[in-house]
């Protein structure tokens, strides 16, 4: 299966927890080949600006290279730590950052985000 964006079952679920506190995104992204990280890019530079406002920071971007344990393969991981889920909840509800979003969309032919939270 492809997964481009979260469903409405999922936001509802996350605005559903605890907010404990800072949170980590991990983002696995495949992008399309024409235009795909160009596309991504854009939407990146628009999202950046508001994780930065909510107090957020980008902890690491890396080139996939293989996978040592499973067969997914992806184009490049990014993490993102958010001072709390409201944070994170905020930041998608802010129409200019939705105005972004179809680019972000229009990069990907697959994607996964996955909510962490530290194991303190």
């Amino acid at each position: 299966m492809v997964f481009i964006n979260p469903t409405r079952d999922q936001f509802k679920q996350l605005m559903a927890l605890p907010d404990r506190g800072p949170i980590v995104m991990v983002n696995l992204l495949k992008f399309k080949e024409d235009g795909g990280i160009e596309s991504y890019a854009r939407y990146e530079r628009i999202a950046s600006k508001f994780v930065q406002e909510l107090g957020g920071r980008m902890i690491y971007r890396g080139e996939y290279l293989m996978p040592v344990i499973g067969d997914d393969a992806w184009d490049e991981i990014l993490i993102v730590e958010y001072p709390s889920i409201a944070a994170f909840i905020e930041m998608q509800r802010n129409k200019e950052y939705q105005a972004a979003v179809p680019f972000r969309t229009e990069a990907l032919v697959d994607s996964r985000l996955y909510l962490t939270k530290s194991g303190e």
